[in-house]
């Protein structure tokens, strides 16, 4: 038998429903709900990630170690002041010159090091994978669909990279490899896109199935039954 729904429950579906529909309201036009929910939204979320990281780097790993051992972990004062060095941002107040130009420190080594770390974990990651995967066998002996896919993959990407080859005038036989590469681009891109849609179609049946079934049907039916 399932349990009657509670006051804190009905506040609580009621609370979703008007921030779900909120933001579609946006669908007709920008107006106060939208702008409420949004603002709330961007506030929940900046406020759970300082909750969630702050704790995790902040003690973890510079307050405990330097409590624990201070002289055997000086080096953790670097990434510390330069976190403080973000804070200049806010001057001047009060008392406290302009100064947020020191900012630009940190900022720039936190933006240098996950560049670095980004394109070397996405190289070993995406990139390299991808070229290995290229490299298929075309011979016939392995099967008609084994073949005719490593074909297609070759096709792909050899027309592919073609087209993005502009020491020589796309002419002739260049210009038709070159015109198949955007055929295959186009694809994929399309693919991409179909994929992205179906993400989001999923959310919205998603919060269609919430108005529906807990909001209308659960809380508002129990309300008025």
């Amino acid at each position: 038998m399932t349990a009657p729904i509670t006051f804190a429950d009905h506040l609580v579906i009621w609370i979703i429903a008007f921030f779900t529909l909120s933001l579609f309201s946006f669908l007709y036009k920008d107006n106060p709900f939208y702008k409420l929910a949004e603002h709330i939204f961007a506030g929940l979320s900046a406020g759970y990630f300082v909750g969630q990281y702050g704790p995790a780097v902040i003690y973890t790993m510079i307050l405990d170690p330097l409590l624990k051992d201070f002289w055997g972990n000086l080096d953790r004062l670097i990434p510390l002041a330069l976190g403080f060095l973000m804070f200049s941002r806010l001057t001047p107040i009060g008392p406290i010159p302009d100064i947020s130009w020191l900012s630009r420190w940190g900022l720039a080594i936190v933006v240098g090091t996950t560049a670095g770390i980004f394109i070397v974990s996405q190289l070993h990651g995406l990139v390299m994978p991808q070229v290995k995967s290229t490299f298929l066998s075309l011979d016939p002996s392995l099967g008609t669909v084994d073949f005719l896919a490593a074909l297609l993959m070759f096709l792909g990407v050899v027309s592919t990279l073609i087209y993005f080859y502009f020491s020589k005038e796309h002419r002739g036989f260049l210009g038709a490899t070159a015109r198949l590469g955007i055929w295959f681009i186009m694809i994929a891109f399309g693919a991409q896109f179909g994929y992205t849609v179906m993400a989001r179609i999923s959310l919205l049946i998603g919060r269609m199935t919430f108005l529906i079934d807990d909001w209308i049907g659960g809380s508002i039916g129990a309300l008025f039954s």
